[in-house]
């Protein structure tokens, strides 16, 4: 289905001072705490549905006096544009209804005021229904009352909304965050919902299309990075290769590509060692289940413009080259990642440490290693570095083919 809305845009409102979105059906706003996310939902509700408040003059962004939204569906163009407190210029005719579920409201009436019949239709199933005695964790207030609202709204047949949600998985387990992005899906596939989420389980890397990653830059405020879709059989590979745990990367300041489990494992410790916590400083660890499969999360990571760093073994002793197979391997990580993201380490990992080529026993030599204060090899050193670097904004880092704006 064709989204309802196709293009957004917002100036001077709040930190949107020059925002440009291209939302699909299902849109996933995603990034850290006060970039803007909600900002962009707010802009939406107060341009399409009456019942939000205009932009007043706390709304103007820092040095602005104007207020400017539009958005385009189809051959029709909607806009409001306010200088508050005195002037605004509005048009919302045609505009498709409009139902907010702001995360203010979880644990009460769940949506937001609303104008059309439809919207009023769809925010009176969203609070009605019985409870599951079969699913008592998708009963109750807050969160799994937009579960089971969603549900009823998908029973109802509802069409032809714009749902804007801002992080529905409040209060929901795994197991229900996984439920509500099914429903989530089911329920585009008649409407549009824009969603902010923090929830690595309410993101798809096969749908890269559907993710905006929101940022705040002190010198534009909110941008935003709207990734391209992956080529069908990178697609399918990045959906078998791709858990909750290595969707971390899009809610991450930086990301550390590595082979295995056993850099992944030991890394922590080498980031300790240095005077860094990887979490404190927002850096995904991610192993990518080999080396081979480095190519698809750098291309992932330039896609989405997330900054990253990849440490690979060469595989072969310096001065030597490496067997043909690994040479074809390393060109295709050069290829994506370009030489400056990469630290090859000589001619392992193991090697480097001085790990035993006992292999089912090497996560744990890697932890005792690093544990008992062994000195970092200078290689790693150098990848902490770069990576905590790209996550404090200290150098650039290519955002790829990503759109930004």
């Amino acid at each position: 289905m064709e989204p309802l809305v196709e293009r957004i845009s917002i100036h001077g409102y709040r930190a949107a001072r020059e925002v440009e979105l291209r939302p699909r059906s299902l849109c996933a706003l995603v990034g850290e705490a006060s970039t803007g996310k909600s900002t962009v939902l707010s802009a939406i509700w107060s341009l399409l549905d009456a019942a939000a408040p205009v932009p007043g003059a706390e709304d103007l962004s820092h040095g602005g006096d104007r207020v400017q939204i539009e958005a385009a569906s189809g051959e029709r163009t909607f806009f409001l544009d306010a200088r508050p407190p005195g002037t605004l210029n509005l048009n919302r005719e045609g505009a498709p209804p409009t139902l907010f579920l702001p995360a203010s409201l979880r644990g009460g009436a769940l949506a937001a005021p609303s104008t059309t019949d439809e919207a009023v239709r769809a925010a009176e199933l969203l609070r009605l229904g019985p409870v599951d005695p079969f699913a008592p964790h998708l009963n109750g207030d807050g969160g799994p009352a937009i579960v089971t609202g969603l549900e009823r709204l998908c029973e109802a047949g509802m069409r032809g909304l714009v749902i804007l949600i801002e992080e529905p998985e409040l209060y929901l387990s795994p197991q229900a965050q996984r439920y509500l992005y099914r429903l989530l899906r089911r329920l585009a596939e008649g409407n549009q919902i824009l969603y902010t989420t923090h929830a690595s389980t309410l993101l798809s890397v096969a749908h890269l299309e559907e993710l905006a990653l929101v940022r705040h830059r002190e010198d534009r405020g909110t941008t935003l990075c709207q990734p391209e879709a992956l080529a069908t059989d990178e697609s399918f590979r990045a959906l078998s290769e791709f858990d909750a745990e290595r969707s971390e990367i899009f809610l991450a300041r930086a990301a550390l590509l590595v082979e295995g489990m056993t850099e992944k494992l030991a890394f922590p410790f080498a980031f300790d060692a240095l005077g860094y916590d990887p979490d404190r400083e927002a850096v995904a660890i991610l192993e990518c289940g080999g080396k081979a499969n480095i190519p698809l999360f750098a291309r992932i990571c330039v896609e989405c413009g997330i900054p990253f760093v990849v440490v690979h073994d060469r595989d072969a002793p310096r001065g030597e080259l490496p067997n043909e197979s690994e040479q074809v391997t390393n060109g295709a990580i050069v290829k994506v990642a370009g030489r400056g993201r990469i630290v090859t380490l000589v001619p392992d990992f193991e090697a480097l440490v001085g790990l035993t080529s006992k292999r089912s026993r090497k996560p744990r030599k890697a932890y005792v290693r690093f544990r008992d204060g062994t000195a970092v090899p200078k290689p790693l050193v150098d990848a902490v570095q770069r990576v905590v670097a790209a996550a404090r904004g200290e150098h650039a880092d290519a955002p790829g083919r990503a759109r930004a704006a």
